[in-house]
C-alpha cells in the first residue's frame, strides 16, 4: 500500500507548512504605504492617459 505513506507525507509536510504560516501572521502583507503608492501611481496613469486622448482628438480635428 503504497498510498498511505504518500499521504502520511504529505500531511506532514500541510502541517509543517500550517505551523510556520501561523508563526509569521503578517508575511506577505500588503502595508498602506505600498496601497497608497499603487493608487497614486494608477491616477497618474489615468490622467496621463486623459490628456492624451484629448491631445489627439484636438489634433485630428485640426487635420480634418
Amino acid at each position: 500500500m503504497p498510498l498511505i505513506p504518500t499521504l502520511m507525507a504529505l500531511a506532514g509536510a500541510l502541517r509543517d507548512r500550517l505551523r510556520e504560516l501561523r508563526e509569521e501572521p503578517e508575511r506577505g502583507a500588503l502595508s498602506v504605504e505600498q496601497v497608497i503608492i499603487t493608487l497614486a501611481l494608477l491616477g497618474i496613469a489615468i490622467a496621463l492617459v486623459a490628456v492624451i486622448a484629448n491631445a489627439v482628438t484636438s489634433r485630428s480635428s485640426q487635420i480634418q
